[in-house]
């Protein structure tokens, strides 16, 4: 089978996760017979589904674009096939004057693996077939082809610095076309264009049409978008929709028009996105593109030629009915780089490009956890494995006082056990209808509130960390801080750990000593034991292939509630409740 870096990111993966924890969570209730028989059960909520909604078209006005400087009929097309380079110390782009469009665009502070060198975001294989970035697309194939493939005047060739400002033309009998690019020291291009066939404008958008370049295996192209916003309101669309539970979710079509307003509208995939930024989003529209691209199913085994067929993911935007003018961000979706991207107009918004980064349902502890981090990366401890660990101790910490509280309401359940199952015993011989069966919820109501015992104070814990777990989980799919991290052993963070697969052991092991710790009152001991093997398990099964620094975190939690469960037995409430088990597991032997 393919080794796929993060499968965890497929979509619909966060909604599986959580529909996962949901299942073991209510299997644990299940098993726990106190819970089934005298505890109402609280009613569903049915899932909320909300809508972006639709505002009007901002005002500004459109941007002069500079008109096409040769008339159709004139002929203006280069002699041969030249390049252009522009670069500084954030990329190297290298256009040809074959389609006016990038052959190559070079990210220089971010690496792959595969490709052993500074990472190339222009996917080559998908670009042969489908386009190479800024192509201009258009809806007629033949006037398509023609613009990809003639041969335009320049007005700059060779090795060039930024800022600069390149210019493509061309023209002929019938068709003229003007594309013009400013470059500065930022991720940001200024894009212009125009073509008017027989004196007509064409609608002929500039376009991201196959890909990144560091897509090399399924999960990687699964994880594809093609993203827009408008004021507050965010669309993320997904090669295809997974398990949906509380959300609408439309896949993208290939060659669909989304008319605007748009402030910005892009491809992206899980750490960099090409995003276009209209100079009136009043005017723009945007081209959804989608295409198959046959790639080695196992990427890591260069002799194997077994392929598999996954969708590349582009976009067109512009202007369909005149001169397109707006800028173009290429580059990754890292937060401190997004928010320095100004996008004037946005009502309700940041004014900027930090909506790209998505922490899902969970970002509002996400995002502030993954900020903390990185604080913590930065100020105390340069290694994001070790930030990690500081972090998962200081919500350890944190929620300690949770834990005791857990472990006292436990163990006073234990202690009331016997007296719980003598009510039960004396109105066993009721059925379920009998009015008699709330006289025995209510003696074992009064029980607990005498005793000071809460049967559902054992799950609050559980309840206040799956958000933390789910957070962590999202903030290591969406940080491209923690991609290629490493730690130790670890060579990735934020990917699934390969042999020996320590971290996910440890994480089975530690829940199954906390498991054998951990007073459980009111359980059947063969339920009980069943659940202190078959848990973890489920549990490891399901974080296998999840990435290691979330196995990091929920490892280090275990054993840090290892330790406070090994404190706790020793306090009086902890030795007597041993002894008073000791003395029952006696009596029944004999």
């Amino acid at each position: 089978m393919a080794e796929y870096k993060n499968p965890q990111q497929e979509p619909g993966s966060e909604r599986r996760l959580l529909l996962i924890f949901l299942v073991v969570f209510v299997i644990m209730l299940a098993f726990q017979p106190l819970f089934k028989k005298y505890l109402p059960q609280p009613p569903a909520q049915p899932p909320a589904q909300t809508e972006p909604a639709k505002s009007s078209a901002p005002t500004a006005a459109t941007p002069a674009v500079p008109a096409v400087s040769v008339a159709p009929g004139v002929t203006k097309e280069a002699a041969s096939e030249t390049e252009t380079v522009i670069e500084n110390d954030l990329y190297r782009i290298t256009f040809t004057n074959k389609g006016a469009q990038v052959k190559s665009w070079i990210l220089k502070k971010y690496n792959n693996e595969a490709q052993n060198g500074p990472l190339e975001l222009v996917n080559s294989a998908a670009a042969e077939h489908y386009g190479y970035p800024l192509s201009l697309w258009a809806y007629d194939e033949t006037l398509r082809n023609r613009l990809s493939t003639a041969l335009y005047v320049t007005s700059a060739e060779g090795q060039q610095t930024t800022p600069a400002t390149i210019t493509f033309e061309y023209s002929d009998q019938d068709l003229a076309v003007r594309k013009s690019f400013h470059f500065s020291d930022a991720y940001t291009v200024n894009v212009e264009s125009s073509v008017t066939y027989k004196g007509a404008a064409v609608a002929a958008l500039p376009a991201w049409p196959a890909g990144f370049g560091d897509q090399s295996n399924v999960a990687f192209y699964a994880a594809g978008l093609i993203n827009y916003q408008f004021n507050k309101d965010i669309v993320r669309l997904p090669i295809r929709c997974g398990l949906s539970l509380f959300s609408k979710c439309n896949a993208i079509s290939g060659g669909a028009t989304i008319p605007g307003p748009f402030h910005w509208a892009g491809p992206s995939d899980l750490y960099f996105a090409a995003v276009f930024i209209p100079d009136d989003p009043s005017t723009a529209a945007l081209v959804t593109l989608r295409n198959p691209l046959p790639i080695a199913r196992e990427p890591d085994k260069p002799d194997s030629k077994e392929t598999i067929n996954v969708d590349v993911l582009g976009a067109a935007v512009g202007n369909l009915h005149g001169p397109t003018s707006e800028r173009l961000f290429v580059g990754p979706k890292e937060l401190e780089i997004l928010q320095k991207v100004q996008v004037p107009g946005l009502s309700g918004a940041d004014n900027d490009l930090n909506g790209l980064v998505d922490f899902g349902w969970w970002g509002i502890i996400a995002k502030p956890l993954f900020l903390w981090l990185k604080w913590t990366y930065h100020h105390i401890v340069a290694n994001w494995g070790w930030a990690i660990v500081l972090q998962t101790l200081m919500i350890s910490v944190v929620l300690m006082p949770l834990r005791v509280y857990q472990i006292h309401s436990m163990y006073k359940m234990q202690k009331i056990a016997p007296e719980m199952k003598a009510i039960q015993e004396k109105y066993k011989k009721y059925s379920l209808k009998d009015p008699r069966k709330q006289e025995m919820q209510k003696e074992i109501y009064a029980l607990q509130q005498r005793e000071g015992a809460h049967p559902l104070a054992g799950c609050l814990p559980m309840l206040i960390q799956f958000p933390f777990l789910i957070a962590y989980y999202r903030m290591l799919g969406a940080a491209i801080d923690l991609r290629h991290a490493h730690w130790l052993w670890i060579h990735d963070l934020s990917a699934a750990e390969s042999f020996p697969w320590a971290l996910p052991v440890l994480m089975v092991v530690s829940m199954l000593i906390m498991q054998r710790m951990t007073p459980q009152a009111g359980m059947d001991p063969a339920q009980q034991r069943m659940m202190n093997v078959m848990m973890p398990l489920f549990m490891g099964f399901i974080f296998f292939r999840l990435a290691a620094g979330l196995n990091l975190y929920y490892a280090e939690a275990n054993l840090i509630s290892i330790a406070q469960q090994a404190v706790m037995n020793r306090t009086k409430l902890g030795r007597e409740m041993r002894e008073m088990m000791e003395k029952r597991a006696r009596k029944k032997v004999k």
